[in-house]
């Protein structure tokens, strides 16, 4: 018999597809009520994520934040937690159609990567543990709805779907608030991190692939919001800039720990 995690993953994927095909229909027909409907299967969708989460902590008898498995839960979470702040904000025709499958893709994902528990490892039983994988999750989630919105970006200037995606000045816009918005959290990651490093390693800094790469990543979108206050950066370059970031973040959160594994090797 499955268990509660696997029925409501399995009703989250669902309803992740089930909200694309809705969106898509949606996009050609610009019907109100369909548009209701896909952003209530996104509801169902979260909901069933969070479900996972909880059933996940009790199944293990803490936070799910201690492997790739359960740290990819909660980044998924935050990304449709933005997307869901977002839509409802500005009901932005498209963004469901472009994230749903985004968003399908990484439970899918998921569900393949190795689901066993185990004991908390010595390092991670810190209260700094629950602030540094929050901020992560804040500024991962708004970093991803932002990258969806790059993609947007480059399609409608390519003439894809030109008449009938938000304009150009709108979804430019957009992005630079997300990352303003995104930005503090990234830094409280970086510094929380470092705090909690020297709680449990002696070293607040240690240049641990993860560390290194979560500074880089931080680095992409200073450089964003720098060239775009400072340079008067906008467009095509800017989005980019926040295209290119996310894919640090992926690298970040994926690469780095099958690549160039360290300290962080459990996540």
């Amino acid at each position: 018999m499955p268990n509660v995690q696997t029925v409501v993953l399995s009703m989250s994927l669902a309803s992740y597809l089930m909200s694309f095909v809705l969106y898509i229909i949606n996009f050609f027909k610009s019907n109100s009520n369909i548009s209701l409907v896909a952003r209530i299967f996104v509801i169902i969708a979260f909901l069933s994520t969070t479900a996972a989460g909880i059933s996940r902590t009790i199944n293990v008898g803490h936070l799910p934040f201690s492997n790739m498995f359960e740290f990819g839960l909660c980044f998924l979470w935050g990304m449709v937690l933005a997307f869901l702040v977002v839509d409802f904000k500005y009901n932005l025709k498209g963004l469901g159609m472009f994230f749903t499958p985004v968003a399908a893709a990484m439970l899918m994902w998921l569900v393949s990567l190795d689901q066993s528990s185990s004991p908390l490892m010595p390092a991670l039983r810190s209260n700094w543990l629950y602030i540094h994988v929050f901020t992560a999750i804040i500024a991962y989630g708004a970093f991803g709805v932002s990258y969806v919105l790059g993609i947007m970006y480059l399609l409608k200037e390519q003439g894809f779907l030109k008449k009938t995606l938000p304009s150009l000045d709108l979804i430019d816009t957009l992005i630079y608030k997300i990352i303003s918005f995104a930005m503090p959290f990234m830094t409280l990651l970086i510094i929380t991190g470092a705090i909690w490093a020297e709680d449990a390693w002696g070293n607040y800094w240690s240049w641990d692939p993860k560390e290194t790469w979560s500074l880089i990543t931080w680095l992409i979108y200073a450089g964003y919001l720098h060239t775009r206050l400072m340079g008067k950066w906008k467009g095509r370059r800017s989005v980019i800039f926040a295209i290119v970031g996310f894919l640090a973040v992926m690298f970040t959160f994926v690469g780095v720990s099958y690549l160039l594994p360290g300290l962080h090797s459990y996540a």
